[in-house]
């Protein structure tokens, strides 16, 4: 059955594996209490792998991040929620193909982390063109570098910024930055026209890039953006430009990254994301200058949890109501 033809008089068999822990645990008590006229089993570190597997095989609804092969096995699930804004693990030409063919849409929960994220990538912008490392660098010595680093103050006015996709957070990027009067314009498969900033698509990329003061990539993981940002692309960008990632690690050829900082083609990599995560602690991006790194922090927020449990009970009486569900990735 589809979601369009199920109706709020069947109860739902509900499968979570949101990892809740005690922090979050009014947030749990949150979802059992809202889908109270349904059946929910929510899977934790306690639940062991045969029954959470029996109770997935069971469930019309999956919310979290259920193993590929159930999804694939299963002919009982109508919709699945991915808790969380990457799906890479579920990027699978096979999935896909198997979960359309039953007509059960996938959804993730991007939505839930634009605001955060394009806060991040702005305070990253800011920082780079305020100088801010090399001035906390400074204060550990207790140098007073005025002569040094004033002539380096940027302002983002009037500097032309280059957003590699066009999803919920580059949209909230854009939002961000009109303040600035700066000159923005965003890479997207087609440009559909409605875009409140100038579109691109990928053939226009190498002369855009010429000309790019900061190039952010926000493109998701996947086997087409594989290496997206890599060793050509960097090279033509102009002498001193700025490289930002809050996308996806494997979306960057982090060699020749490297290779830019060293030779002082780029003034700095601000990174969000890296490949592998962690990064190991001999890993070269730890120790190149100009690279500066944050622990996947760009989608944290208070509250984390509840942000999630509400877009999956929002789209749940979507779902129920035949209406169409937010964030939906097929």
């Amino acid at each position: 059955m589809s979601a369009a033809t199920h109706s709020m008089d069947q109860p739902l068999i509900i499968w979570c594996n949101v990892p809740f822990g005690p922090a979050a645990s009014s947030r749990r008590q949150l979802l059992v209490d809202a889908v109270a006229g349904h059946t929910l089993h929510l899977v934790d570190g306690a639940t062991s792998s045969e029954l959470s597997r029996s109770w997935l095989d069971q469930a019309s609804i999956v919310f979290g991040q259920p193993p590929v092969d159930a999804l694939l096995a299963s002919h009982r699930i109508r919709w699945v929620e991915i808790a969380s804004a990457g799906y890479e693990a579920y990027d699978r030409a096979d999935l896909r193909a198997a979960l359309t063919s039953r007509a059960v849409p996938m959804t993730n929960v991007g939505g839930v982390y634009a605001d955060a994220c394009a806060q991040h990538t702005l305070a990253m912008m800011l920082a780079a063109n305020r100088a801010l490392p090399a001035a906390m660098d400074a204060q550990r010595d207790r140098r007073w570098t005025f002569a040094e680093l004033r002539p380096r103050m940027r302002q983002l006015s009037q500097q032309r910024v280059l957003i590699l996709g066009w999803g919920h957070i580059a949209r909230r990027l854009a939002e961000l930055l009109a303040p600035f009067d700066l000159h923005l314009t965003a890479v997207r498969r087609r440009v559909v026209g409605d875009e409140p900033v100038r579109i691109i698509t990928v053939d226009a990329l190498d002369a855009e890039l010429a000309r790019t003061d900061h190039l952010v990539n926000l493109l998701p993981g996947g086997a087409d953006t594989a290496r997206f940002v890599n060793a050509p692309r960097l090279a033509q960008l102009p002498s001193g430009a700025r490289f930002y990632n809050v996308g996806r690690g494997s979306t960057v050829d982090q060699d020749a990254l490297i290779a830019a900082l060293d030779s002082g083609h780029l003034d700095a990599a601000w990174l969000d994301v890296t490949d592998p995560e962690p990064l190991p602690p001999d890993h070269p991006l730890w120790r190149t200058a100009g690279c500066y790194i944050t622990p996947h922090l760009a989608g944290g927020q208070a509250d984390e949890r509840g942000h999630q449990v509400r877009h999956f009970l929002g789209n749940l009486e979507r779902f129920t109501s035949g209406r169409t569900l937010i964030d939906r990735i097929w």
